[in-house]
């Protein structure tokens, strides 16, 4: 995915905060936490503007991930949705993301975390995955540049008609896409299970990998979001707990680590806490796959 070398197996990072400068501050952020990989916003996650950065930062945010061999990802925004049944959010949906992909490219950027959508306005899932294909695989094929970012599927905890959150509802949305090249898998451990994978159930990591693979094929899962869950399996509420505070637990972490689909996989915490939990909890995953 990059010809960065990796520190190990697994990087272990999360998501910072960048209000003051991608570098001065998220950079900053980072390295209080231990991080070894990182994940920011280009945007607000919570608006539609598309701004356009900062030169100076962006230099020295590439230059100093490349120096300590830090990969870099970028979050779309959450108001994109490719299945919406309102031309307006889609068009938006389109600018957003076409902006979060060319500032990933300027920011060196890995990859681009997306969520998947919903089917809105009760059109059938179909309908809106040939909406998906017309809007996003355009998209996908204008990533030609060797230093493009991959675009990375991320499902949601299953609320209301979402378009993707078991591991086989993958199927279908690569199937619309043509399984592009450039298109990959974000596992977020708290939406999968909250989707009704019981992660935490004996081998129960191991299954649901297993399941990604058989749907999407090796090599596409490319960034997990390492979250617990404050609520119970196949609850479809998206609420993240600190690693080993929630009900997934410590083990299915370590057997996640484990499995051959992760190889290379890096790791990217979205939890509680402020500064002091984030560490917490990169410093606990670290010792689950040391």
């Amino acid at each position: 995915m990059s010809s960065l070398p990796f520190r190990s197996r697994n990087p272990v990072g999360g998501h910072v905060p960048v209000a003051g400068g991608l570098a001065t501050t998220g950079l900053a952020y980072a390295r209080e936490i231990g991080a070894e990989t990182v994940q920011v916003f280009v945007a607000n996650p919570r608006g539609w503007a598309t701004p356009t950065g900062s030169p100076a930062q962006d230099e020295r945010f590439r230059a100093e991930c490349t120096d300590a061999s830090i990969p870099a990802y970028v979050h779309a925004p959450y108001l994109i949705n490719f299945g919406s049944h309102t031309e307006a959010t889609v068009e938006k949906s389109v600018e957003s993301l076409r902006h979060s992909l060319r500032r990933g490219r300027e920011i060196g950027a890995l990859g681009v975390v997306v969520h998947t959508g919903s089917a809105t306005g009760g059109r059938p899932r179909e309908e809106a995955l040939a909406q998906v294909r017309e809007r996003m695989l355009p998209l996908l094929d204008e990533l030609t540049h060797d230093d493009d970012p991959y675009l990375l599927l991320e499902s949601t905890a299953g609320q209301g008609s979402s378009l993707c959150s078991r591991t086989w509802d993958f199927g279908p949305y690569f199937d619309a896409l043509d399984a592009h090249p450039k298109l990959g898998v974000c596992l977020d451990t708290c939406h999968i299970f909250a989707a009704g994978h019981d992660l935490a159930g004996p081998g129960g990591a191991k299954k649901t990998l297993d399941l990604l693979v058989d749907t999407v094929g090796e090599g596409r899962l490319k960034l997990i979001h390492a979250n617990d869950s404050k609520d119970v399996v196949g609850a479809h509420k998206d609420r993240h707990a600190n690693i080993g505070a929630g009900h997934i637990g410590e083990e299915p972490f370590r057997e996640l680590l484990g499995h051959p689909a992760t190889a290379g996989v890096p790791l990217i915490i979205e939890t509680p806490g402020g500064k002091e939990g984030h560490a917490a909890d990169v410093d606990r995953l670290k010792r689950l796959r040391d």
